[in-house]
């Protein structure tokens, strides 16, 4: 009884304190391995929401400001503490289509209800051993049923840190596929895409990133300040009739500035804002779960009818072509064909059906016959995915989705997807939900990235939001996508082989590599390139057309995964070297790509288990093999003892699968 009465005591006086005061003591949630913690209302002598970011004993993210404005509700006034409360989650997770079979989501959160003014907050914080995450809630308060917003995080730091931003977003300019700079903090241009990757030293690197945006605008990042080393984050503004290039699909049209920039009906909560920290980018990507743990569950009962896979794109949309591309994925292990634009006519009119296979004859002269090309593929185990772009989709998907079904299509690739206001956050996550009720799977294409919501849907595989091969990025900068826009998750990075751009780009044996590096559960392979029978094709729309060869290295791209059982980063330096090691059941496969200074590379196979011996199949670059790729390949035996040294030429790469004897 009397242990009761003191711990009633206690609950009192704490209670007393919170309600007495005009601010309580500082509000500090701290993560489960006690390293990352985020305080809030550190400032005791503000009426501003404010927070600040420790990675152990160093303050990584200096006092900083979350504003919130809206015309119908005031966000200004003394600010006070009504209650908080505290909670503990330790679970896990078994993904069927991500980079670990299991995952951890185990955090400590805070949740502070606050008034400001006549104004009602609620903060929600959680420190995870992989970072931070922070959103707010704006309750049922003053009789009030909807509101407009517009969100300000004013993030400072105590030095001008090196960042690496994507261009400055404008009209028909790509940002989330655009070419990435290191650049310091104060130099950065409105519109940087999340995460953004800031280099705090060498044994520090934090990622500010959004999960969970479902039905909100998206943010992106500016200079800021407030602060002689601060960044901006705020939201986009919506945007009236949307133009696009034709080409790229960068939005020329403008966003409006000011004003509100979300419209909610009460209660609702915002997005997750995120500060993914680690001792280096390695670390930072194995840890990129961090974004779908702050995501709901998967909503899909049933998952089985998702199948991730390896994909040929057919370029001729004809049937004949079909029929030769299914033969050949069905002969090498791949899952998937798809059809890209021009099959229902010109993408880029609006009165294109795509209810209709009617072809662009610009692309095909035909013929093609959609049900007979399914049929065949179901004969094969092999399954048709269609491109549509969202110009047709955001006018016909209630009536495409079932008519598709009807065909037999196994899954949808949108195309030039609306991004960044609210209004076209809600229609894209919506019309993924869409899907999902009709069984079918969705790579999203050009401008889109990801916050999480494959784990709520799981359908929803992959997406572009990448500068990828289309792109005929060199490997220098592949080596900055795989350490800043995949925190993020899966992208789909359209690997080509053949391609003349492949020898600018790299070399062939990196092209393996990106098959493990660059984590897709839809790999598409052989962007360019056509199955051997397939009708020749020369009116040069999609590039440099080659036909698919025997070499003998292709049978690395034959067994290689789209998801994964574990995943290990071994080297890794942004722009300059990535390793990366990931195992299927009992097989690891590694994937290495170099950047443009020779190294040497130092393979340490501790990760294998013990008292076993492996067998490794070793792809590297040799301009000496006498194939069109000029690829080696050699088998040794490994454990986990060995250690194997690896000259890597500049631009070069290599690819290993490693299997039990």
């Amino acid at each position: 009884m009397k242990k009761i009465l003191k711990d009633y005591s206690l609950v009192l006086l704490c209670l007393m304190l919170f309600v007495s005061c005009k601010k309580a003591e500082i509000t500090t949630v701290i993560s489960p391995n006690g390293i990352n913690n985020i305080t809030f209302l550190n400032d005791e002598n503000s009426d501003e929401i404010t927070f600040l970011v420790k990675y152990g004993e160093q303050e990584v993210i200096q006092s900083s400001i979350l504003e919130l404005l809206s015309n119908e509700i005031d966000f200004s006034g003394d600010l006070s503490i009504l209650k908080t409360e505290i909670s503990t989650e330790n679970n896990e997770w078994q993904p069927n289509f991500a980079e670990l079979s299991t995952i951890t989501d185990h955090y400590n959160q805070i949740k502070i209800f606050l008034k400001l003014g006549e104004a009602q907050v609620n903060i929600i914080g959680r420190a995870y051993n992989e970072g931070v995450a922070f959103a707010y809630q704006i309750p049922e308060q003053q009789n009030i049923e909807e509101i407009g917003l517009a969100e300000n995080i004013h993030y400072n730091f105590k030095e001008d840190y090196n960042v690496w931003a994507t261009p400055k977003r404008g009209p028909g300019v790509l940002t989330a596929q655009g070419e990435y700079k290191k650049i310091p903090l104060s130099i950065l241009e409105k519109g940087c895409e999340r995460p953004l990757v800031i280099e705090i030293h060498d044994s520090l690197k934090i990622a500010l990133a959004e999960a969970k945006l479902v039905d909100y605008a998206r943010l992106s990042f500016d200079k800021g300040t407030s602060s002689k080393y601060s960044i901006l984050s705020s939201l986009d503004g919506e945007m009236g009739k949307q133009e696009q290039d034709t080409i790229s699909g960068a939005i020329i049209s403008k966003r409006l500035e000011v004003g509100a920039k979300v419209h909610k009906k009460l209660p609702f909560q915002s997005p997750w804002r995120v500060v993914m920290m680690a001792k280096n980018e390695g670390e930072l990507l194995e840890n990129n779960y961090l974004i779908q743990n702050l995501n709901d569950p998967s909503a899909i009962a049933d998952e089985s009818w998702i199948k991730p896979g390896k994909v040929l794109r057919e370029t001729t949309l004809t049937t004949q072509g079909a029929y030769a591309a299914i033969d050949f994925v069905a002969e090498h292990n791949m899952q998937y064909i798809m059809f890209d634009a021009g099959w229902y006519g010109d993408e880029m009119k609006n009165s294109s059906d795509a209810t209709t296979v009617t072809l662009d004859p610009k692309r095909s002269k035909g013929p093609l016959d959609m049900e007979a090309v399914t049929a065949y593929g179901k004969e094969k185990g092999i399954g048709l995915i269609l491109y549509i772009n969202r110009r047709a989709l955001e006018k016909q998907i209630d009536e495409v989705l079932p008519l598709l079904k009807k065909w037999g299509v196994a899954g949808i690739k949108y195309g030039f997807v609306r991004v960044g206001d609210q209004d076209a956050t809600a229609w894209m996550h919506e019309a993924v939900k869409k899907t999902a009720q009709y069984e079918m799977i969705i790579d999203v294409h050009d401008e889109y990235r990801p916050t999480g919501f494959s784990r709520t849907y799981p359908n929803f595989l992959t997406q572009e939001g990448i500068r990828g091969d289309e792109e005929s990025v060199p490997n220098a900068h592949t080596l900055i996508s795989m350490f800043t826009r995949t925190l993020a998750g899966a992208s789909d990075n359209t690997v080509c082989y053949y391609s003349s751009r492949v020898n600018t780009m790299g070399s062939h044996a990196s092209q393996l590599a990106k098959t493990v590096c660059i984590f897709s559960p839809l790999q598409f392979l052989y962007w360019y390139d056509k199955a051997p029978l397939a009708p020749v094709k020369e009116d040069g729309l999609w590039g440099d057309t080659k036909t698919i060869g025997n070499e003998p290295e292709l049978e690395f791209f034959d067994s290689v995964p789209t998801t994964w059982d574990e995943t290990k980063v071994l080297e890794a330096e942004i722009g300059e070297i990535g390793v990366i090691a990931r195992r299927k059941g009992n097989d690891w496969y590694i994937g290495g790509i170099n950047g443009e200074a020779a190294r040497n590379v130092l393979l340490d196979f501790s990760f294998l288990d013990e008292n076993q011996s492996y067998k490794a199949k070793l792809y590297t670059d040799d301009e000496t093999i006498e194939t069109r790729t000029h690829v080696k390949i050699e088998t040794i035996e490994v454990s986990n003892k060995s250690k194997l040294n690896l000259n890597v030429k500049s631009n070069n790469g290599f690819a290993m699968r490693i299997t039990k004897l």
